[in-house]
């Protein structure tokens, strides 16, 4: 699976002074939207760091349209944009009742405990590899 789309009530905790969710919150959206996908294709997070692995963010990009607010129902899109034997590409796009709010790239490695890097994991590659464009 390349695409996921999970639903998320936005939380009070979640919203700045304003009202508005607070910038810094889409990152945790990010990687709830990432978890569930990897999920929805049959891997877990947990077994990569049971196995030594960590994947780590190296780059954020970040586009704010919209704000959401305390109470919006909101869809968070996940996407597998790319992926390579070093690194992994997520294309987020949040939605309210099919308003875009934010759209984001994020880009991914993968570490070992001590911080040196590792290839992406091959049954990852594997799982994916058919159905992404050519890289």
């Amino acid at each position: 699976m390349l695409e996921h789309r999970i639903q998320h009530r936005v939380r009070y905790d979640e919203c700045d002074p304003m009202g508005f969710v607070h910038h810094s919150v889409y990152l945790q959206y990010f990687e709830i939207g990432r978890t569930e996908l990897l999920r929805a294709s049959g891997g877990r997070y947990r077994d990569m760091e049971d196995a030594g692995l960590l994947v780590v963010v190296v780059n954020v990009n970040c586009r704010y349209h919209q704000p959401a607010r305390y109470d919006d129902l909101i869809d968070i899109q996940t996407k597998i944009a790319k992926m390579t034997v070093g690194k992994i590409t997520h294309e987020y796009t949040v939605f309210r009742e099919g308003q875009k709010l934010v759209s984001a790239e994020v880009i991914l490695a993968v570490i070992d405990r001590n911080g040196k890097v590792q290839r992406v994991p091959q049954s990852l590659l594997d799982q994916y590899e058919s159905q992404l464009p050519e890289r």
